[in-house]
């Protein structure tokens, strides 16, 4: 059965490339009406294409929207519900990337600087830079595309194990580089694992407690947790349900593994409330210094049409001539959107607890515009756009 309610109480390259032009920003105080009934249509069209279940919360100032459809456990039949926890996938490279620009506020790292500064002889190529690894933008290939070249065996291949970070770069390694440094976006959670190794190195400690010291605790995430190599997700959460390749092949519960293929890539769980949280203090400067805030959104093309990529964090513009920023996330059972307006006074998170199912993943993104645009969206002219399945094994077409 689906619910929705409204609650008030209280609650931020390479030179060569051109930095893309930003259209019209979504604040709370010039921007549309959130229309509820739209995000919760949504969500029943997710759930009528495979998703057991889908939820978004959007915080709108002092007030608070809430809507869920379906079941957080198809064992029990247990309604989701606002409080689940899950797995963030992907969005976990925004809380990577502002720990490091943490540390450049720190002086203890330079974004223009060769990574093999900091981690001699990790990388083959002196030319790539922290910016490079944390745009997209270093040419390194992406091990995930051959580790779920094959959805369900991939994923049973690795649930249950434990990788080194450099494990997961040198299978990365033993590919040839997509690109040359600086070149162009070319999306691989490789870059992100270089990351988590760039903080555990800087500050000598592992990144659950960078995470924990510098984000969870200060915000009161009380949602949020990094476990790895832990498989279980604490407390209240959504199970999340993997799509086999085959069709009509039932549903894998993926709920419970380590997400060491991801680590500092990926490996974050959190609630919609507590990344509602996370993207409104990003956006509104209170978790870095205005220039390293400006350094995330200095926006470069990235794959898709409306689409920029700065540092962790990516630009997405709506029908209605608004722009929002934020990340999205694919893990196995769980696709999110977490997206805020420009001042981070808007946030939205959704989620569906399915995965490897294009058609739920492109329907989720019209989350989007129903709570930044409101009722003003047109309908696209011409066929609508194809979201890629772009935060886990990015190269493979799996829609």
């Amino acid at each position: 059965m689906a619910s929705a309610r409204v609650v008030v109480g209280a609650v931020a390259g390479a030179a060569l490339l051109p930095l893309l032009a930003v259209p019209a920003h979504a604040g709370s105080s010039t921007a549309p009406a959130v229309d509820l009934a739209g995000v919760r249509g949504v969500l029943r069209s997710a759930l009528a294409q495979g998703a057991p279940g889908s939820m978004a919360r959007i915080d709108d100032g002092g007030t608070v929207y809430r809507a869920a459809v379906g079941v957080a456990d198809r064992g029990s039949g247990r309604a989701m519900g606002d409080a689940d926890r899950f797995r963030i996938g992907s969005v976990t490279k925004t809380f990577t990337a502002v720990v490091l620009l943490q540390l450049v506020d720190e002086k203890k790292l330079s974004l223009d600087a060769p990574v093999n500064r900091y981690l001699p002889g990790l990388l083959p190529d002196d030319r790539i830079t922290v910016r490079h690894v944390l745009g997209h933008r270093s040419g390194l290939y992406d091990y995930t595309n051959d580790m779920f070249a094959k959805t369900v065996p991939g994923f049973e291949a690795v649930r249950k194990k434990v990788f080194t970070p450099r494990e997961l770069v040198k299978l990365s390694l033993g590919r040839p580089r997509t690109n040359a440094p600086g070149a162009v976006y070319s999306y691989s959670n490789t870059n992100f694992v270089v990351a988590g190794m760039l903080i555990e190195k800087l500050t000598g400690n592992p990144v659950r407690t960078e995470y924990e010291n510098r984000i969870i605790e200060p915000l009161k995430l009380s949602d949020t947790f990094y476990v790895h190599p832990g498989t279980k997700i604490p407390g209240r959460h959504a199970r999340g349900y993997l799509t086999p390749d085959q069709a009509g092949a039932p549903l894998v519960d993926a709920t419970e593994q380590t997400v060491s293929w991801a680590q500092s890539a990926g490996a974050l769980i959190s609630s919609t409330r507590d990344l509602n949280t996370f993207l409104s203090a990003l956006l509104g400067g209170r978790l870095t210094s205005a220039a390293q805030l400006a350094q995330m959104e200095r926006w470069l093309p990235s794959s898709g049409s409306g689409q920029g990529y700065g540092l962790g964090l990516r630009r997405r513009d709506l029908s209605c001539g608004i722009s929002v920023y934020g990340h999205t996330g694919a893990v196995q059972g769980f696709y999110t959107y977490a997206f805020a307006s420009k001042d981070g006074k808007r946030a939205l998170a959704a989620v569906a607890n399915t995965s490897n199912n294009g058609t739920v993943l492109n329907t989720m993104l019209r989350t989007l515009d129903s709570a930044f645009c409101g009722k003003t969206v047109r309908a696209p002219r011409g066929k609508a756009p194809v979201e890629r399945h772009e935060d886990m094994a990015p190269a493979l077409t799996l829609d």
